[in-house]
């Protein structure tokens, strides 16, 4: 009798398998929750058709989670610099010819199927496969040799880009390629004038932003926005009540939920909250589950950085082992400025929750970082060196069997030619 547990297998590390279940489950119950005034708006009242929509994507997810972890990170090793190349192209096609949704020109949308999607989480993949594969390359006895550097100059065209249209991103990515190096063993002193780099062009941006009129600094990307929200967030008292509505109710939602929160379904913020279901969705689950809700989803996160570790001990080569690292940081880092902007800790930003927020394209992406991590873990996991055992011992009966074809094929020959 066939078993759908014969065909399909949760392979990789079983805990965060289940920690991935178990966001899984909170993105269904919050996303429900919190999209009551968007169904009124949009679709009559109906909440069901969110509940559907997110329970398609999620599925969805689990596709690519399920495909993803039983491929081998050799195959993610050559597909690195064509990924970053990819990234490249959709984000200046998004530049320059992208589709305007939530009031940013983010998105891309696919001809003929007409899918949107946002480039710059196809981007996070691309930079970090790249630089997790540039390290790898430049490893030596002594650590990674400066050289990389090099190698990762294509990443700043990309990161560039992001930095167009969305600081928060960019700035996240940069971070995480900063401690890749720093794990990849990059020389303390290359390290030192890396920071020193990033702060001369912080202090080059700082001077740009409160120089340039801003009339003209209104053409230069985001500037003019980044500006504005780091002046509300440092000084709220002296901002108008307009700019600071959203950081303002979702502190407002904070305070309702107390220890144990107002009750499943029943918030009040989410009727004038901007998108509670995606960037604020971390106020909705302290209002409705109060502070024990919030630090069960931020252990969920620290599990899932812990696990990492785990992992990254595991790996015997050094590319899944900073892969591992990239993937992981990019997945708590947005995690953690996602809750600290609901909770006022960072100027609000555009970062969602990653696998709770309601979205497609986010949910996806973070999927197949999930999907490559679990892929890494079942690779250096006892069950997936016995699977490379087994594959190997094919192989080398493959190579023997196709030798003896050749040899009975010659010995035919040389009778026929006898004869």
């Amino acid at each position: 009798m066939w078993a759908w547990k014969d065909k399909i297998q949760l392979k990789g590390d079983k805990t965060l398998w289940y920690v991935i279940i178990g966001l899984a489950i909170a993105s269904l119950l919050v996303v429900y929750s919190s999209t009551g005034s968007l169904a009124y708006r949009e679709n009559g009242g109906n909440t069901s058709a969110y509940l559907i929509k997110q329970t398609f994507l999620l599925f969805l997810c689990f596709v690519v989670l399920i495909c993803l972890q039983s491929v081998h990170y050799k195959y993610f090793l050559g597909a690195a610099s064509a990924l970053l190349l990819i990234s490249f192209v959709c984000l200046l096609w998004a530049k320059f010819s992208g589709t305007t949704l939530n009031d940013t020109a983010r998105w891309v949308k696919v001809p003929l199927i007409g899918v949107t999607f946002q480039p710059s989480e196809l981007a996070k993949l691309g930079v970090i496969l790249y630089s997790a594969r540039s390290i790898a390359f430049e490893q030596t006895d002594a650590g990674c040799d400066n050289r990389v550097l090099l190698r990762m100059l294509f990443v700043l065209p990309v990161l560039f880009l992001i930095f167009l249209e969305n600081f928060s991103t960019s700035a996240l990515l940069g971070g995480v390629c900063f401690v890749m190096l720093f794990v990849g063993r990059l020389p303390w002193r290359t390290l030192g004038k890396l920071v020193g780099g990033v702060v001369v062009i912080a202090g080059l941006l700082v001077a740009i932003i409160y120089t340039v009129p801003e009339k003209s600094l209104d053409k230069m990307g985001r500037l003019l926005e980044i500006k504005h929200r780091v002046e509300n967030f440092l000084n709220p008292e002296e901002a108008d009540s307009d700019d600071t509505y959203q950081s303002d109710q979702a502190k407002i939602a904070v305070a309702k939920g107390g220890l144990v929160g107002v009750g499943p379904g029943n918030s009040v913020q989410r009727n004038f909250l901007p998108h509670p279901y995606s960037d604020f969705i971390f106020a909705i689950i302290i209002e409705e589950y109060g502070l024990a809700g919030a630090v069960v989803i931020m252990l969920l996160y620290l599990i899932i950085l812990f696990r990492v570790g785990v992992i990254v001990r595991r790996c015997t080569r050094t590319f899944p082992a900073i892969l591992v690292t990239g993937l992981g940081l990019c997945i708590v880092f947005q995690a953690l400025i996602n809750m600290g902007v609901c909770v006022g800790l960072f100027p609000v930003t555009g970062q969602p929750l990653p696998l709770v927020s309601m979205g497609g394209t986010s949910l996806v992406f973070t999927s197949a970082m999930f999907g490559m991590i679990l892929s890494v873990s079942h690779t250096f996991s006892k069950e997936g060196e016995r699977e490379e055992k087994a594959r190997l011992r094919q192989e080398r009966r493959e190579e023997r069997q196709r030798e003896e074809n050749i040899q009975s094929d010659d010995g035919e020959d040389a009778e026929n030619e006898n004869m």
